[in-house]
């Protein structure tokens, strides 16, 4: 019998009719097979925020200055942004990771992943160096590593980078999409300035083509954050970790990741459905559907901690809720449902 087999058994016995709480079996059934264990535990959850800057913002694509990924960043290590909350309420352990923020950090808080202050615009030149890439990259797994150390059973990924919606539209043009269904407002700009913002991303796209593969695309348009990202979650699956993510940044990343290893997705839960019209588009295209939909499209991390919730309270029925022997309750006789 397999771990999905097992999973299912176990659930069609509890103390419910079959398959009616919907989605929360599901969600369990594959941590389980995720965890290769049918009954499937969640005792650590963490709150990975991956921060850089961005050198497109040079080209005025972005309603707010780049410093604002530094101020954020404090903000995210003094408890009071939006993540942190819901952190806090869920049982989230949070985790800020500088993977390329222009500016330094004197607090132990900080997990210091820094490639660079910042990427090169890569509407003039390639964003990154191969050598950075692979340190981006090398430093995502190492991370995937030290949660798996600490106990972790289900990790989400969030982002901070002013101008980092420009930069996943990039890499997802590039990797495909059409641009009228992945160019967005991000972080709420106007109609001229959106313009703009298509027009510098398409004309990226261009200057460096053609792509040879998913590291090609990352090195000359991608972000520290997202690259970093990529093989952190290409790490998760490795170690059997399972890995809820965020809106479209984020999205860009696991992307570039499932175009590396399409078995990703097996590992990989999708938190919510941004507001972020190119959101959708890239999860359809992943097989992967959204756990929450709340018109959200702030980031952080802040639709991966409560569409991972939902997953923890699938695990918690798994283990917690009765059967129908230990509970004395009889069953329906056609076992269509329980009662």
């Amino acid at each position: 019998m397999t771990i999905k087999e097992e999973a299912l058994r176990r659930l069609d016995n509890l103390t419910k009719p079959k398959g009616s709480l919907g989605d929360l079996e599901s969600f369990a059934v594959k941590l389980a097979e995720i965890q290769k264990n049918p009954l499937p535990v969640l005792e650590k959850k963490a709150a990975f925020i991956f921060a850089a800057d961005h050198g497109i913002t040079e080209e005025g694509v972005s309603l707010y200055p780049k410093e604002v990924t530094y101020q954020m960043v404090l903000n995210f290590l003094a408890g009071g942004a939006g993540i942190n909350v819901l952190s806090r309420h869920l049982g989230y352990d949070v985790s800020v990771v500088d993977t390329g923020v222009s500016g330094d950090f004197n607090d132990k808080r900080i997990i210091n992943k820094k490639v660079a202050p910042g990427t090169a615009n890569f509407h003039k030149e390639p964003a990154m160096t191969e050598l950075q890439l692979k340190t981006a990259m090398d430093n995502g797994k190492a991370l995937a590593l030290s949660a798996k150390e600490k106990g972790y059973g289900l990790v989400s990924v969030g982002d901070m980078g002013i101008g980092n919606t420009s930069t996943a539209a990039a890499m997802l043009i590039a990797a495909g999409f059409r641009q009228e269904e992945i160019v967005d407002r991000g972080t709420g700009i106007n109609e001229t300035i959106l313009e703009k913002k298509r027009r510098i991303i398409v004309e990226s796209v261009e200057k460096h083509s053609p792509y040879k593969n998913p590291l090609d695309i990352m090195r000359t348009l991608g972000g520290f954050e997202l690259c970093t990202m990529t093989g952190f979650i290409l790490g998760l699956k490795t170690l059997g970790i399972a890995c809820v993510i965020d809106g479209f940044p984020v999205s860009s990343a696991a992307y570039m990741a499932y175009l590396i290893d399409n078995s990703i997705t097996d590992y990989v839960f999708a938190g919510h459905k941004s507001k972020v019209i190119g959101h959708i588009t890239v999860l359809n295209k992943m097989g992967l559907k959204p756990i929450i939909d709340l018109n959200m499209r702030l980031g952080e991390g802040s639709g991966a901690v409560i569409g991972g919730f939902l997953v923890e309270l699938g695990s918690r029925i798994m283990n917690e809720m009765a059967s129908f022997e230990s509970a004395d309750v009889s069953r329906s006789e056609t076992d269509e449902e329980n009662y």
